[in-house]
């Protein structure tokens, strides 16, 4: 089974607007059309099993919508292989009732994205919400490091993210883009050890410019083979998840480069799947 762990999608009726915008304020271009169908379309293409959405709340009155959509995604496209997860906002009040009715509907889990959420993830209101996630047995996947659309801000460093730790305790979190897209020095440093997982999102591969000579191909690095096989001796290979951040990439151009990183049959396939299976209890 093929599992890619990091993918976004936007209600049919925003989701152009939503894309421009995000086009305009990253520079880069996507790879499908950010609707759920277009997400469906892409995984039959690239040949994954499952998808995994995560919805992020820009503001705190969208949780309870967005989790309801979430769950409806689930009910509806479950069978063809997308599974939604919830969401979170740092300035939720109700938090507590909030999860546990996460929990109840089914969700596996929550998205976090400090930088949109303008809020560091040590902050007292987001170590709350990981207290009481960890506590429901909820998984959690934050951004983490720098974004394209916002040069400079970082408010889920590797360093934040250890205190955070620290702070609530051992649970299933998940550092999206290896531990801090161009962060990854500090995540090797930081976090291994810690028992977290990471996620491959625009971490491989490459990530494509819309030409507006903003970035270059070269700004937006990603990382090599000998990098990638550092981070699976520091975390273990088991602790390493494929994720596309579709629709940013194509989840086929990343399955393929990580097919040519030398790595063991057993630890591709773990990455590329099993590791996430075992994650989310399939």
């Amino acid at each position: 089974m093929i599992i890619d762990i990091h993918t976004h999608t936007f209600p049919d009726k925003i989701a152009a607007a939503a894309l421009g915008k995000l086009i305009e304020k990253g520079h880069s271009k996507p790879f499908s059309d950010g609707t759920v169908s277009g997400l469906l379309a892409q995984r039959r293409r690239s040949g994954v099993d499952l998808s995994v959405i995560l919805p992020v709340a820009t503001t705190a009155r969208q949780v309870v919508h967005i989790n309801d959509s979430s769950a409806g995604i689930n009910e509806t496209f479950s069978g063809e292989g997308l599974f939604s997860f919830g969401c979170m906002h740092p300035d939720f009040e109700d938090y507590r009732n909030e999860l546990a009715r996460i929990r109840t509907l089914g969700l596996k889990g929550i998205k976090l994205h400090p930088i949109y959420q303008e809020t560091d993830i040590d902050d007292i209101r987001f170590l709350r919400i990981l207290d009481r996630a960890a506590e429901l047995g909820l998984i959690v996947i934050a951004h983490a490091g720098y974004d394209v659309g916002y040069p400079g801000v970082v408010h889920c460093s590797p360093a934040m993210i250890r205190h955070a730790l620290s702070e609530v305790g051992s649970f299933p979190f998940i550092a999206a883009h290896m531990g801090g897209w161009h962060c990854w020095d500090e995540a090797l440093r930081e976090l291994a050890g810690t028992g977290i997982y990471l996620d491959t999102a625009v971490s491989i591969g490459q990530l494509h410019t819309i030409g507006d000579g903003f970035y270059t191909e070269e700004d937006l690095y990603t990382l090599n083979a000998a990098q990638i096989r550092e981070f699976c001796n520091a975390f273990g290979s088991g602790h390493i998840l494929f994720g596309s951040d579709s629709p940013w990439t194509d989840p086929a151009d990343d399955m393929a480069e990580l097919r040519k990183m030398g790595l063991m049959q057993e630890e591709l396939e773990g990455i590329l799947g099993g590791n996430a299976a075992r994650l989310l209890g399939l």
